[in-house]
């Protein structure tokens, strides 16, 4: 990958913030915008904590971690995110939000050759390709997954116009990032949240009807399925709000109600339990 030197990364939390870690510690340099308060300082901290964790562990010598941790620069406003190489998104899974950015990004980069990747785990990529214009060859999918760091896969999704040179450039830098790429198509939730999103609305479901507690849900879960985590509490990790949106695209995107967000799952969101991030959702977490 020698073509690519920086690589840029819109959204410093979970999920931004993760991805320019692993491209950082994969020899990179990384440029990430956010410009929402605070988000900056927080990734900041999340990056240094979860380096050290990776040297206390013996995975990364602490010249390493400082290494990479200065590889990591920052900007508060999209204008300055310049001289990048591939650009990553990785913000809010909203369809209008992501087209906006592109059509900001395209213009920033009016190169073909600098590839404008997202991170969204459902949205088309075809639609946000759109806002590109005559370089919609160069939109792809590249969903990580959460903690980056640590998860293997990266689902690579080309839209409609992608060409198969970027989704192979796609394919070789996930590679060179340590991880697995494995190819979907532009369906709504691609794979991964077409199988387990409607998986986590039916425990929602069955918690509603008074199938069983969630407790009761995560723990047969577990123990029946072998699952490391319940799917009511990973709706927590991954955020309800997430969760319902996500939904909200697989019901419009296939033309199907039945994936529409269960009552319960809605009724948290507007009520402002999102789950880990609020310190609370379907369980509580004291002290977050």
């Amino acid at each position: 990958m020698s073509d690519i030197k920086t690589i840029g990364v819109l959204g410093a939390g979970q999920m931004g913030g993760g991805i320019a870690q692993i491209a950082a510690a994969s020899g990179f340099d990384v440029c990430v915008f956010d410009s929402f308060p605070g988000a900056i300082d927080k990734c900041k901290g999340v990056h240094k904590k979860s380096l050290g964790k990776f040297v206390e562990k013996g995975k990364m010598s602490q010249a390493d971690a400082d290494t990479a941790l200065g590889r990591i620069h920052f900007v508060d406003k999209v204008e300055n995110l310049t001289g990048c190489d591939w650009v990553v998104e990785a913000v809010v899974e909203d369809a209008k939000v992501k087209k906006d950015l592109f059509g900001k990004l395209a213009a920033m980069y009016p190169d073909p050759k600098v590839v404008l990747a997202t991170n969204t785990s459902s949205i088309s990529i075809t639609e946000i390709a759109t806002a590109c214009g005559a370089t919609a060859s160069r939109v792809v999918g590249m969903h990580f997954f959460n903690p980056v760091p640590l998860m293997q896969l990266v689902e690579v999704i080309p839209g409609l116009a992608t060409s198969p040179e970027v989704v192979e450039r796609t394919t070789r830098l996930a590679t060179k990032m340590g991880k697995t790429p494995l190819k979907a198509n532009d369906r709504a939730g691609f794979i991964s949240n077409r199988v387990l999103m409607p998986m986590i609305n039916e425990a929602f479901y069955a918690w509603m009807e008074g199938v069983a507690e969630p407790e009761a849900i995560d723990g047969i879960m577990k123990l029946g399925c072998n699952f490391p985590m319940g799917p009511l509490r990973l709706a927590d990790y991954i955020g309800l709000d997430t969760c319902e949106k996500i939904m909200g695209v697989l019901a419009d995107g296939l033309n199907n109600e039945r994936y529409r967000a269960c009552p319960r799952l809605k009724q948290l969101v507007v009520a402002g339990r999102l789950g880990d991030k609020t310190g609370r959702g379907v369980y509580e977490y004291p002290g977050k």
